[in-house]
């Protein structure tokens, strides 16, 4: 049901498991990821997510994903996290946004929850029935604005996103300053450039089925690894310059 992912914990990788854990438990808990592509944000949540025995969902972009579409795709994860009292971890990048409108809906979900015309009237009433037993059960008042205060308090328990975004650019600045709720309504975990000894452990792993003449030459390929990324980098911000 889970693809496998093939991951190195090495410590700064378990400090963000951690960190994104311990946010995503919280109720209305929301996670942004900020780091360059590739370190690892969405593998990392999808681990956290697995601990905190969650489901990960996400959205599926393609040529004709619009707004109708990702209204009918929260209305799913709505209806998981508040009619089936379902732990979910919305997973998101910035690659995803096709539509800047997009934000409009998420900046609702981060801030309060309830996003606007999300719902008409006929869902509504679906969703009161489907939880007015659990409704009574709790000993609340029947009756259709506490069913869908109920909904919606389920929903904020239940629905966490994990906002992965890029500082490179004027993308997520500009987002930042349009959609408040983006810094104001999540816990921002940065992911700083990996450290050498996290660079050294993964080059270990993905080298140990290699076949080498020697260990001698095993151990200088992997030195040499973590010394290739800083050199690389360090001409690429030369190059920029």
């Amino acid at each position: 049901m889970n693809p496998a992912m093939d991951l190195v914990l090495f410590d700064d990788a378990m400090k963000h498991v951690c960190k994104i854990t311990r946010i995503v438990t919280a109720t209305s808990g929301h996670a942004l990821l900020v780091g360059v592509g590739g370190s690892g944000k969405q593998s990392l949540s999808r681990l956290s997510s697995s601990i905190c025995q969650f489901r990960t969902v996400g959205i599926m972009i393609s040529s004709s994903y619009g707004l109708n579409e990702l209204k009918a795709d929260l209305q799913i994860f709505y209806n998981r996290a508040g009619c089936k009292d379902e732990g979910l971890l919305f997973l998101f990048n910035e690659g995803q946004i096709t539509n800047e409108r997009f934000m409009v809906s998420l900046n609702d979900l981060l801030a309060s929850g309830e996003i606007t015309d999300l719902f008409n009237e006929e869902d509504i009433e679906g969703i009161v029935n489907n939880v007015r037993a659990a409704v009574k059960s709790e000993g609340i008042m029947d009756n259709k604005e506490n069913c869908f205060k109920f909904f919606l308090d389920r929903v904020r328990k239940n629905l966490h996103m994990s906002l992965c975004f890029s500082p490179v650019g004027d993308g997520f600045r500009n987002r930042a300053k349009k959609f408040p709720a983006l810094i104001n309504c999540s816990v921002i975990d940065w992911f700083h450039p990996w450290p050498e000894d996290a660079l050294l452990s993964v080059a270990a792993k993905f080298l140990d089925e290699v076949e080498m003449p020697s260990d001698e030459v095993r151990k200088a390929i992997v030195s040499f690894m973590p010394y290739s990324f800083k050199v690389v980098n360090q001409q690429s911000a030369v190059v920029e310059e």
